[in-house]
């Protein structure tokens, strides 16, 4: 495992032109993963103790942070992120706060799962952010209300210490913990502001629910699946084709450089566990003049399984949902698409339902942690 980097101490004022020129980030090897607290996959940061500065609902925007110099308002300076205002001691006497004060918020993850790391993004709070932070999680099912997590019977579990962070800097944290995880406590201490909170690991759904839902889309993010490997992600990341609802606009897929050889391109996803798929639904939308000429779908049964095909080459139409009921279920644990030559898909999806080994498999792993 590559060793992350990290960073401390303040960022220089901000001196015009670019405000990402001096940013400081790195190469953080677990954002391979799906991003659990994504706004689309339905997260939500449900309460903070304290948002005078800036709303807690920034920290989970898609995209990074905007930053405009001249926008302030009655209460300061506008921030793209989630700021507090500066904590006070008890008294003139003792006028700092204590080393146990801090700001809290409370976040809903929009998948549970297992974490593998979590990045803290304090852009642009240059002189504001934190001097340090702490991530403790838990698992409650159902829809639990603020009060009810912060209640005494909830057991939280501290999956990243309280660390020094840096300010205008993406601080990145690997996590260990192999458990199922539905709810986030993030602290700041003393007070400042964060900018964006990535929270990055594998699904972990409910095989309770798929079982009721029967058949239902066994390479979706929301259910398990995720994005194994793909031959180009130039543009956008391979993981948009397997994200909730329907591409809004061009870049909410996935599309891939211009090719200028005689090769094609393709995504391997895994499945949530085995399945038999039943339909093909390969979605185009918002991909007019760079959307796939053709492409065919294959599946294997194992890591070690030979790639079958279940949809020979097959036209694609731009900015169109194309669906397809295979003449017979195909079972397998992986999938691929293979586009041709280029180009791309906005959304992939496999109906299906699990099969009893799959079945079995899942509902293993959901006990083994914790769900």
């Amino acid at each position: 495992m590559t060793a992350i980097e990290s960073f401390t101490g303040d960022a220089n004022p901000y001196g015009g032109g670019d405000p990402y020129a001096d940013y400081r980030t790195a190469d953080f090897p677990f954002t391979r993963y799906a991003d659990l607290a994504d706004r689309r996959l339905g997260a939500g940061v449900i309460a903070a103790n304290d948002e005078f500065f800036a709303e807690r609902e920034n920290l989970l925007v898609p995209g990074r942070a905007e930053f405009d110099p001249e926008h302030f308002g009655h209460k300061g300076k506008i921030m793209d992120g989630w700021e507090t205002r500066r904590r006070r001691g008890a008294s003139a006497g003792h006028p700092w706060p204590t080393t146990g004060d801090h700001d809290w918020a409370l976040v809903r993850l929009g998948a549970p799962g297992v974490i593998r790391g979590i990045v803290v993004d304090t852009a642009h709070f240059r002189g504001n952010y934190p001097q340090a932070v702490s991530v403790e999680a838990t698992s409650v099912p159902g829809s639990p209300s603020p009060e009810e997590l912060l209640g005494g019977d909830v057991k939280w579990t501290t999956i990243v210490p309280r660390t020094a962070v840096g300010g205008h800097a993406a601080n990145g944290f690997e996590v260990t913990a192999e458990q199922r995880f539905t709810h986030l406590r993030i602290n700041q201490h003393p007070d400042g502001g964060i900018a964006r909170l990535r929270v990055y690991g594998e699904v972990v759904p409910d095989p309770g629910w798929l079982a009721v839902l029967g058949t239902f889309d066994v390479v979706a993010l929301e259910n398990g699946g995720r994005v194994e490997d793909a031959s180009d992600l130039f543009y956008s990341p391979a993981a948009n084709t397997i994200r909730p609802g329907r591409s809004r606009k061009m870049d909410d897929g996935w599309e891939t450089r211009r090719r200028r050889d005689q090769g094609n391109d393709w995504i391997r996803y895994r499945l949530v566990a085995q399945s038999r798929i039943r339909a093909i639904e390969i979605d185009t939308a918002y991909l007019k003049g760079n959307s796939a000429g053709w492409a065919s779908v294959s599946v294997k049964d194992g890591e070690d399984g030979a790639w079958r095909e279940i949809l020979p080459r097959t036209r694609l139409q731009p900015d169109t949902d194309h669906r397809f009921v295979l003449p017979e279920p195909a079972v397998g644990t992986h999938a691929r698409i293979d586009i041709f030559p280029d180009g791309g898909i906005s959304r992939l999806r496999l109906f299906g339902s699990l099969t009893e080994q799959g079945a079995s498999g899942l509902a293993a792993r959901h006990q083994e942690l914790g769900g």
